[in-house]
């Protein structure tokens, strides 16, 4: 896979990892839609039931930095096509849990492997594809967390909904199925990493340029979601009628499709370059819903511009932590391509939390310039690692010459 173009085996492997990422999203965010129905069942509080979803994200960023390191020299086909039928074996289980305990353990269980796949995903797109190519690639892996929420996510409430909880597990344990089978006739066979020591793989994690790197993406999310977590109570606050409510929250996930595609075409050139203006544009759109939200229609292409803006910094973060660690640590890529599923949770946790202390204190409305704060720290870090990037390719420049 040397040439420069996308071959029809390139787009099976990009379709494959895409529905990959489809169902471990839907597996991932489906616990939202229904956890009241969870809680109801199993006799439990809602915010007991909620520890469900912070227990997968907490699992989900500190395991999957460390058993990307411990596996990295594993066979990346024979590794991926186990975890794929561990994921399924995993959600079959959920299908028949009947304790909060016993449904708990699965789903951390669950969120080790979804994190590791991801990261393997990740990691195959990038290794696989034309280098002019790897940005629209990782964009279409990506594109399928969006899709999960867009599409994957509804289908399964309204499963619940039909029947009980349990049986959304179904779904993505049939989904499950459906990718390994993709996965079992599509995946290469691509050489092992190096064996290397969790030493010299947790090493990367100490080098401050990759930190700078880790906190661009978490600090873009945090933006996101400082607003985005009170969305709903922000559109009952335009007064929008209740029923549309869920119509807006569909039209802003399939907006965010179109954010994921933009994604891939700014990580095409100059990609931390760009993004210094990009988080800037964002800050702008979010700090603007502090007075178009008195108009409901201003209010709602605002909010449709920050959809739009959302996730234009994934496959450009991705890719940079990937080549920053070819740079400064070769035997960690793995490990650096775990770390922008791990930033983004973090950014999800630190953005929502913070969104929510501001909240608390007073104007609901004041979430918006946190987040717009939030978004120029983005730029701000962006614009000094772009300048490091400058300097360093500036002394490498005198070197040859």
């Amino acid at each position: 896979m040397h040439s420069t173009e996308l071959t029809k085996r390139h787009w099976l492997l990009i379709l494959t990892l895409t529905l990959l990422t489809f169902v471990l999203g839907t597996s991932e965010f489906i616990i939202v839609g229904i956890l009241t129905d969870i809680s109801s069942s199993l006799h439990i509080t809602n915010a007991k039931a909620g520890t469900l979803v912070s227990a997968f994200a907490l699992t989900f960023a500190v395991a999957t930095p460390l058993v990307m390191s411990a596996t990295s020299h594993f066979p990346k086909r024979k590794w991926m096509l186990f975890l794929i039928g561990s994921f399924i074996v995993l959600n079959a289980l959920c299908v028949f849990s009947t304790s909060y305990i016993m449904l708990l353990a699965l789903r951390m269980l669950t969120a080790i492997v979804t994190g590791v796949l991801i990261s393997l995903a990740m990691v195959v797109a990038s290794e696989t594809m034309p280098i002019a190519k790897r940005g629209l690639a990782i964009s279409f892996v990506f594109g399928g967390f969006t899709l999960a929420n867009v599409i994957g996510v509804p289908i399964g409430t309204v499963i619940s909904e039909w029947y009980d909880w349990n049986a959304s597990f179904l779904l993505t344990t049939f989904l499950g199925a459906i990718a390994f089978l993709a996965a079992f006739f599509v995946l290469p066979t691509m050489n092992s990493t190096i064996r290397s020591s969790m030493r010299d793989q947790f090493s990367l994690l100490t080098h401050p340029r990759i930190l700078m790197a880790f906190f661009i993406p978490s600090l873009g999310f945090g933006a996101t979601y400082a607003v985005y977590t009170y969305l709903v109570p922000i559109l009952k606050g335009m007064e929008a009628p209740s029923s549309s409510i869920s119509i807006i929250l569909f039209g802003y996930g399939f907006i965010s499709i179109f954010s994921n595609i933009l994604a891939g075409k700014i990580a095409s050139y100059n990609a931390i370059g760009r993004l210094r203006f990009v988080f800037l544009m964002q800050a702008i759109v979010l700090i603007g819903l502090y007075w178009t939200t008195n108009h409901f229609i201003i209010g709602l292409i605002n909010i449709g511009l920050m959809s739009l803006m959302a996730i234009l910094l994934t496959t450009s973060t991705q890719l940079y932590l990937i080549d920053l660690a070819g740079i400064y640590q070769p035997k960690a890529t793995g490990l650096a391509a775990s770390l922008m599923p791990v930033a983004s949770n973090v950014g999800i946790a630190f953005g929502s939390a913070l969104g929510g202390v501001v909240y608390h204190q007073g104007n609901l409305l004041n979430v918006t310039w946190v987040g717009g704060l939030v978004a120029i720290c983005a730029s701000l870090l962006t614009f000094l690692s772009y300048r490091l990037d400058q300097k360093q390719q500036q002394k490498a420049a005198l070197k040859k010459a």
